[in-house]
């Protein structure tokens, strides 16, 4: 070592300390574990003890009325024919099996109680909070994934959030029933300083109820001053750093964002040009940060006529498939039947992408073998993780990955990065 070297290396180390921890700290990566493809948002009243069954047998029944065998699925949804020989019968077996992954009990947009006087308001949602809490207890593991989505902290509205929420987690608690992973949605956030709110109203909730685990929760981004701030910078970013820690994920908000950007009615969706431009923004602020992305929902639902019903798959499959394509992994869904095209598209997504995957993995480990791909170490992370996803939600299984790539999931989760214990 040239004379001196050492010295500026011990220099740089010492300049770049605060920054080396603050990087660290700032962008910790995935921590490995599952995340759903979809979250239900459903309106607190509809909630009952029977809703995931109940969701499962009518997805399976309008998909059994209206698909005729996998090669209609390959006609309606774009699925190659040969890809839907394979998903039409793990779609059926997903929808028997586990038809939600991540439930959302909506007390916000969807809580809507048109029929109640507004004198009775308060009461009705203070019933349904109670109700919904109880439900939830007797069952807490009837999906993988749960969670409260409550009123935002805009002055409007936000005493009757905090209400729902205190009253929510209060009853969860009083049962002794919190379910693992639980999660809460903060809705229509404006800024950091909302953020910063939540993570107070945690800390509280956590010390009142003496709660197993730190609160999480999930920020919605469905108003332009989350993608861009009075001053100019992209607002989304300050508001995860807020979080300090909690934010588990981003979720698009596809209506309230296209509504507050004028855009007409009619062209509102979640591949217009500004739902793009924003997921885009939420894509680079969230990267490495170990803060997980969610699309939001298309409001063409899958119902009337057959051809009506059809028309609607078409679209649904097909923005699903966009979605994963640009890495948002996860999305919204609003009505059982849009379980199949969910799962159908999702499942086709990983099988079709599944040989080449593998091949250039496996080449990537036993450098004696050759994929046509000269993959570096960033594109191994991306192709475990691409595997370990399709894994955890049903379209791949451990055998055929396995096989295919002449090693096991623990391997795969340290390719990635993850922690060597995998939850699927």
């Amino acid at each position: 070592m040239p004379p001196g070297l050492d010295r500026l290396i011990a220099a740089l180390d010492e300049d770049l300390a605060e920054i080396d921890t603050a990087y660290a700290a700032t962008y910790p990566g995935n921590d490995g574990a599952r995340q759903p493809v979809h979250t239900v948002y459903l309106p607190a009243d509809r909630y009952e003890a029977d809703t995931v069954p109940n969701w499962g047998a009518q997805a399976l029944e309008v998909l059994g009325s209206h698909i005729d065998g996998p090669a209609d699925l390959a006609a309606v949804t774009g699925i190659e024919p040969a890809l839907a020989e394979a998903v039409l019968p793990l779609v059926h077996d997903k929808l028997r099996r586990e038809p939600i992954e991540d439930l959302r009990i909506d007390f916000e947009d969807g809580f809507t109680r048109p029929g109640v006087p507004e004198r009775e308001r308060d009461a009705d949602e203070d019933f349904h909070v109670a109700r919904a809490a109880a439900v939830l207890a007797a069952d807490p593991a009837a999906t993988p994934f749960v969670g409260l989505r409550f009123k935002s902290f805009e002055a409007g509205s936000r005493h009757r959030g905090v209400r729902t929420l205190d009253g929510f987690v209060a009853a969860l608690s009083g049962k002794g029933a919190f379910p693992d992973g639980f999660v809460v949605t903060l809705p229509k956030v404006v800024a950091p300083e909302q953020v910063a709110a939540m993570v107070r109203t945690c800390e509280y909730l956590e010390e009142a109820y003496s709660l197993p685990a730190p609160l999480r929760f999930e920020i919605q981004i469905e108003t332009p001053q989350a993608i861009c701030g009075p001053d100019g910078t992209a607002a989304v970013a300050a508001m995860i750093r807020a979080a300090q820690g909690r934010c588990s994920g981003l979720h698009y908000g596809t209506y309230d964002y296209s509504a507050a950007c004028d855009i007409a009615a009619e062209y509102q969706a979640m591949d217009h040009p500004v739902a793009d431009h924003a997921k885009a923004t939420m894509q680079v602020a969230a990267a490495g940060t170990g803060v997980r992305l969610s699309d939001g929902s298309t409001n063409r639902l899958p119902v009337g006529t057959r051809d009506e019903i059809r028309e609607a798959w078409a679209v649904h499959a097909r923005l699903v498939d966009r979605s994963l394509r640009r890495g948002f992994y996860q999305g919204w869904d609003l009505h059982p039947a849009q379980l199949p095209t969910r799962y159908a598209a999702t499942f086709a997504f990983y099988r079709r992408s599944l040989p080449t995957a593998a091949s250039r993995l496996a080449a990537y480990i036993d450098p004696g073998l050759s994929s046509g791909y000269l993959d570096e170490p960033a594109t191994a992370r991306a192709l475990a993780s691409f595997l370990l996803r399709g894994v955890s939600c049903g379209a791949l299984t451990e055998d055929e990955v396995r096989e295919r790539t002449g090693t096991d999931l623990d391997h795969l989760a340290r390719l990635a990065g993850r922690p060597t214990e995998v939850t699927l």
